[in-house]
């Protein structure tokens, strides 16, 4: 597999001089081309830091990120990335928002594009409607929607599902899985939740307390459709919640 990603000893802090505050300190890893990878970790272990250096919202302060061998200096058009706070703008349609960033192409074919990636997350016959008008699942659709339109080569996503209740949360995995099977991504995701990480992602990083290491990798050896019951998942889920000293 070519490698997609590469991240070589990245660290980086906050504030100056004694109050300096460590967040993340070496981080070292690759991620392969169409590679799906979850990373878990305590609350305000520097989860979120880590991703906006990765995605080029943040610079380290040492080391480096290369995307595709080359050196990767600021937010780039390959990668999109999704929040768990929304980017949907609430004065445009469904239709409108899908349609945004994609630059340079004539009215119609934009229109065509955007009702298709509508079609394929299920928001078919809700083109015409404002984020006012949508229930939380179906505007975190329609983000995801807006974030493949544009066709980009990398998926950032930081807890994107953490404000949907478990059973939306679960529909829109299933619906992410289908996507991501008929147009490949590279997909780093950042989440709280290990079963999300073992549903999903083909490899799972755990990360130390801050200031954020890799303090154990596990690959997801389990063929798609997962079951979360399955005695393969149940292991898992043992392992990486034993590495975050959740149990015993």
């Amino acid at each position: 597999m070519r490698t997609k990603i590469e991240v070589d000893r990245i660290r980086k802090g906050f504030g100056a001089g004694g109050g300096r505050l460590p967040v993340v300190d070496g981080v070292d890893f690759s991620v392969g081309d169409g590679e799906f990878v979850a990373i878990v970790g305590p609350s305000g272990c520097g989860k979120s830091t880590l991703m906006n250096m990765v995605a080029g919202f943040l610079c380290p302060d040492e080391g480096s990120i290369r995307i595709d061998g080359v050196d990767h200096g600021g937010p780039d058009p390959r990668g999109i990335l999704i929040t768990q706070h929304g980017s949907v703008f609430p004065w445009l349609t469904v239709q409108e928002n899908l349609m945004f960033g994609l630059n340079g192409l004539p009215l119609a074919e934009k229109r065509g594009i955007a009702d298709h990636y509508a079609g394929i997350v299920g928001l078919s016959g809700f083109e015409r409607r404002y984020p006012h008008e949508l229930s939380g699942g179906m505007l975190k659709r329609a983000e995801i929607a807006r974030a493949l339109a544009v066709k980009p080569d990398i998926l950032y996503m930081d807890e994107p599902l953490s404000a949907l209740d478990a059973l939306m949360s679960l529909r829109i995995r299933n619906e992410l899985l289908r996507i991501l099977a008929e147009e490949r991504h590279t997909v780093m995701l950042i989440t709280h939740d290990v079963e999300e990480a073992i549903h999903l992602a083909d490899r799972i990083m755990v990360l130390s307390p801050r200031p954020a290491r890799i303090q154990a990798t596990y690959e997801v050896a389990i063929p798609h459709p997962r079951k979360l019951t399955s005695p393969q998942a149940q292991e898992l889920r043992a392992a990486v919640l034993r590495e975050l000293g959740v149990v015993e």
